[in-house]
């Protein structure tokens, strides 16, 4: 019999039963003749009581030893995958002796850890500022940058950049509202236009200002230009300053045009102006910057992104296949509006999302089956992934709640 001492315990395993493992490491040593290579297959050797002695855990070996005995290797699925691969590996043992059903187990909650592991790592990353005080060390007016950076970026750093963080969301809103009621026939007139362009440009001056001291206070540029929210800070200052630019040349053209008659060319550059302005949308986003829900939400779409992708798969098939249908069965009813089947896109996209909004609807009854099956395939469809999302985000929201309490 061969004594082993693993961690403290005691262990016993006969040499023919070793020699039929001769890869594995105790079946090395029992095969082994060479008292020296004996020593560097185990931790130490007791020469007293003849027993070699092996700093691994004992607990687990449990399971190495019942492999010797039987040749099964079994896993407990209370392990940790990747405790019990390392231990295996460092017997010598190959996950195939273990039966199908424990391997599978085994590699799913292998995949499961791999996979917490990295959204953890992508949690911390979604929280971790872009620069860390140690970053302006040594560099130029490095002191007052930091001063700055902590005042813009780090809001639980002290009571102004708390309230430098809710003016920004204040102003965001502001921004919105005076977007929002630009659009109001009321607010048309020459007094309202008046109000809301001075409402825009404290607003724009505000998130230049902003947007500067952020750049002021980076302390790599290039960082600086990479990173999503300052992309977004971008986005909500350059419809102001496009615009200005954009009406300064719509003076001019509306002049020389007026002067060749040929005043309809300026409608071209109105049109490019309201999309400009319809930009200042986009500043919305910046309350992700200091909103946990948002910035859950949006991790949720990146980590869910193939879920999401299936769905929409599943919807366009819908759509083509109950439009096809509808148009199939009601193309020759006298005053349809099924005339063909991109007519019929509309009608099953609604349908699918159970707005079903009235405006197109069948007149055979064979046409109302089909959109009876269409509704039907639209509740199952739209309900799969509403608990995966959710429990994802709540799940998300709360780590993030977590790691922002720790910091």
């Amino acid at each position: 019999m061969l004594n082993i001492n693993v961690g403290g315990k005691l262990f016993q395993i006969a040499y023919k039963v070793l020699a039929q493992y001769p890869i594995t490491r105790l079946g090395k040593l029992a095969l082994c003749t060479d008292p020296v290579k004996k020593l560097q297959l185990c931790d130490d050797y007791l020469v007293r009581k003849n027993e070699y002695f092996f700093d691994r855990d004992p607990s687990i070996f449990h399971y190495i030893f019942h492999f010797y005995r039987s040749g099964v290797l079994w896993v407990m699925d209370e392990m940790c995958p990747s405790n019990f691969v390392e231990e295996i590996e460092y017997w010598g043992i190959h996950l195939k002796y273990s039966q199908r059903c424990c391997r599978i187990l085994l590699e799913e909650k292998r995949d499961e850890l791999s996979e917490y592991l990295k959204i953890e790592k992508e949690l911390e990353a979604e929280l971790e500022p872009l620069e860390s005080g140690e970053q302006f060390d040594g560099k130029f007016l490095g002191r007052f940058r930091k001063m700055v950076w902590n005042l813009i970026e780090n809001p639980y750093s002290s009571v102004p950049a708390k309230i430098i963080a809710v003016m920004s969301s204040f102003f965001v809103l502001i921004s919105i509202v005076g977007m929002t009621l630009s659009t109001v026939e009321e607010m048309k007139n020459k007094t309202g236009k008046m109000w809301m362009e001075q409402m825009e440009m404290i607003c724009a001056i505000f998130f230049t200002s902003e947007y500067l001291m952020r750049l002021i206070s980076s302390s790599s540029f290039k960082n600086f230009l990479r990173a999503a929210f300052n992309a977004i800070d971008l986005v909500a200052i350059l419809p102001f300053y496009i615009q200005i630019l954009f009406e300064n040349l719509d003076d001019g053209e509306m002049q020389y045009h007026e002067e060749l008659h040929k005043v309809e060319n300026v409608s071209k550059l109105g049109k490019v102006l309201k999309l400009i302005k319809l930009m200042r949308i986009f500043r919305i986003l910046k309350l992700a910057r200091h909103s946990t829900g948002l910035r859950a939400f949006s991790f949720t779409m990146r980590q869910c992104y193939q879920q999401v992708c299936c769905l929409l798969l599943f919807i366009a098939m819908g759509v083509f296949t109950f439009s096809a249908l509808i148009h199939s069965v009601e193309h020759d009813v006298p005053g349809t509006d099924f005339t063909s089947i991109p007519c019929a896109w509309w009608w099953a996209a609604v349908s699918l999302s159970t707005v079903g909004y009235g405006d197109t609807v069948p007149d055979t009854i064979l046409g109302r089956m089909v959109a009876f099956v269409c509704i039907s395939f639209g509740i199952i469809l739209n309900g799969m992934p509403i608990s995966i999302l959710y429990n994802k985000f709540s799940d998300y929201y709360a780590k993030l709640k977590a790691h922002e309490m720790s910091q």
